[in-house]
């Protein structure tokens, strides 16, 4: 996922997702509350383990181990800002491209320990040693290449949850049917144990629909993101190498920036930019 800011900030809590998680909570239990329910009618162990054990399990039997442990680590930065600033980067490239035009771009290489994001410091690095353009573009896009296969990867694995989860719960459903039907004679028993057998149903809609599908929606906009600001750190320094005026280098990579997440929290996503592809 996301590697770190060429200028981190101070992490903040994404409020959209808690607040989306508060309002589909809330409304979902209140909802319940004003049909005169009440929260013991789903608050049922026996489910919460059928659903959520059935769908771990086939989880794990169909996501590699060092995947599934990859998509674990990743959940955070659902509920946490990047801290990478499209603006910031803009900034410092365009700082260097000054410097480099005034300085050469040999003078960059004392530039580079500031650099934290590795992606930025790396393509600088190539470029400083000297390395053809072509040769620069083509290894940082590899990288980029395998950056958004693992990102895509770690967001499958809740997309296979939610996938399971709803199939799993049924099962349970149906388990606890059967064990309904084992006390036909009590009608009463009959009823309860038929409402009892339905929560794991509503059990596994609700985490695969409020939970498991959103947090991997949600890391697949984080994933564009970053895939978006290692381009335009790439365009950044193929331009410094290139030794273009800084005004053309702010105009060309304007395509990449469309305000900063960290301010607006809400970002809609853009058309990715082809990157031209040299052929090996």
């Amino acid at each position: 996922m996301p590697d770190a800011a060429e200028q981190s900030e101070k992490p903040r809590i994404d409020r959209s997702t808690v607040a989306g998680l508060a309002l589909a909570l809330t409304g979902i239990i209140g909802g319940l509350l004003l049909e005169g329910g009440r929260l013991g009618d789903i608050t049922q162990l026996t489910a919460a383990m059928i659903v959520l054990g059935g769908t771990f399990g086939a989880v794990m039997v169909t996501t590699p181990m060092p995947v599934l442990t990859a998509a674990v680590k990743a959940l955070p930065s659902v509920f946490w800002l990047p801290s990478t600033s499209s603006k910031q980067l803009l900034q410092d490239i365009l700082r260097l491209a000054a410097k480099a035009r005034r300085t050469g771009i040999i003078a960059l290489e004392s530039d580079l320990e500031e650099i934290s994001n590795p992606f930025f410091r790396k393509a600088l690095r190539l470029a400083i040693d000297g390395a053809d353009l072509k040769v620069v573009r083509r290894i940082m896009e590899l990288e980029i290449d395998s950056a958004e296969a693992k990102g895509e990867a770690e967001a499958k694995v809740f997309e296979a949850a939610g996938g399971y989860a709803p199939t799993v719960g049924i099962i349970g459903a149906v388990l606890g049917l059967i064990q309904v039907m084992k006390h036909l004679d009590d009608i009463e028993a009959v009823g309860h144990g038929i409402a009892v057998a339905f929560v794991a149903t509503v059990y596994g809609v609700f985490v695969a629909n409020i939970f498991f599908l959103p947090i991997a929606n949600k890391l697949k906009a984080r994933l564009q993101r970053s895939i978006q600001l290692r381009e335009m750190a790439l365009e950044g320094v193929i331009a410094i190498s290139e030794g273009m005026n800084p005004k053309l280098i702010e105009s060309q990579l304007e395509r990449f920036y469309d305000g900063d997440e960290r301010d607006t929290e809400q970002r809609v996503p853009t058309a990715r930019p082809s990157r031209g592809r040299i052929a090996a």
